[in-house]
């Protein structure tokens, strides 16, 4: 597939991410501010938190990790606005996942901010981080890597491998449930959310009609693309969803998206199309594979595909994603009647014809 390139919205910005830099926080324009946030032991470094001014503060879209560091590069970056951490009066969370709402639960403890999610993601609060439930869900995964063939060696410390980054989570249960369509009610802007589920069920984007703007959170990024993956928490076709929600978002007159990661860009058609190819390229050859075996496991599926990098280099933490984004395309054939499944511990696939 011809690589497609899109064009930054500011060129330092976008060099500081090649450079593997922290950005600068920007005035993007009047009334918005860029913040980057840190993200520890990650390769995303950072995420983008917006800081959008509101007559009596400011709200922000996404928070961070919940760390030191990250507390006060968001108080400092504010401070750069003019602002302090007790001026924030909302919290829109594009998805649950910790570098977005890690942080969300003690900025409300130091401003009353409200926190808002939507329905599909404040349902998986509790059992995703409250310490009375999390041995469940580990447990669930665990059932599910077995049933995708993870080699026994290896399943319990796939089973748990989130869990070094559960502290960096606070967990606090929203005070707004945002559904798609909604206005978010801010002063001065016309932000309204769209439901983009499949990176996560209840990920959520913003847009400004007036501004053409694209808050995107992690649904188009710039360079890469999001995990989509099958899991205890999500749907059973999460690659369906996601799928559908680029289509919704390609549709959108914006001039520009602000992604939680990498830096802003212009294109969100051409790079919506890139996206869909990209997965087109990779449906085809999970494809190709199970055609090619008398039977074979979502493990072994994934092993043999091409990654950014050998499978041998690949840290165990993210050859479960790598095998849960497998199961979730094989999971969207099966629905489209391209493969079969043959259940069992492990599940085997099958060509459709077989």
């Amino acid at each position: 597939m011809a690589k497609f390139v899109v064009t930054p919205a500011n060129e330092t910005q976008r060099e500081a991410w090649i450079g593997k830099t922290i950005p600068e926080v920007e005035r993007v324009r009047p009334g918005l501010w860029s913040i980057p946030v840190p993200i520890p032991i990650n390769p995303l470094r950072y995420v983008l938190v917006y800081a959008l001014e509101l007559p009596d503060g400011v709200a922000i879209i996404d928070a961070g990790w919940n760390t030191d560091e990250a507390y006060d590069a968001l108080a400092a970056g504010l401070g750069v606005a003019g602002y302090a951490i007790t001026d924030v009066k909302g919290i829109l969370v594009t998805h649950i996942h910790p570098d977005h709402y890690g942080l969300a639960g003690r900025i409300r403890e130091a401003s009353g901010a409200w926190i808002a999610l939507h329905p599909a993601d404040a349902r998986l609060v509790r059992d995703r981080y409250d310490d009375a439930a999390i041995d469940s869900l580990v447990e669930r995964e665990r059932a599910l890597l077995v049933r995708c063939g993870v080699p026994a060696m290896t399943l319990d410390e796939l089973a748990g491998a989130s869990m070094m980054i559960r502290h960096m989570v606070s967990m606090a249960k929203p005070d707004r449930l945002v559904e798609d369509g909604d206005d978010l009610g801010l002063p001065g802007w016309d932000l309204r959310a769209l439901w983009t589920p499949g990176h996560s069920p209840g990920h959520l984007c913003f847009v400004s009609p007036g501004r053409r703007l694209l808050f995107s959170g992690d649904h188009v990024l710039a360079k890469i693309t999001p995990i989509v993956a099958v899991h205890p928490q999500s749907g059973p076709n999460p690659l369906a969803d996601y799928l559908d929600s680029l289509a919704a978002v390609r549709k959108l007159d914006v001039e520009e998206v602000l992604p939680a990661h990498e830096y802003r860009f212009l294109e969100l058609a051409e790079r919506v199309d890139y996206v869909l190819a990209h997965h087109d390229e990779r449906l085809a050859e999970i494809e190709q594979v199970v055609g090619a075996r008398d039977g074979v496991a979502c493990w072994d599926v994934a092993t043999r595909l091409t990654w950014s990098r050998p499978w041998e280099t690949i840290p165990p933490y993210m050859r479960r994603s790598a095998n849960n984004e497998t199961l979730a395309h094989l999971a969207w054939l099966e629905a489209k009647g391209r493969v079969r499944r043959v259940a069992g511990e492990p599940d085997l696939w099958f060509p459709a014809a077989g």
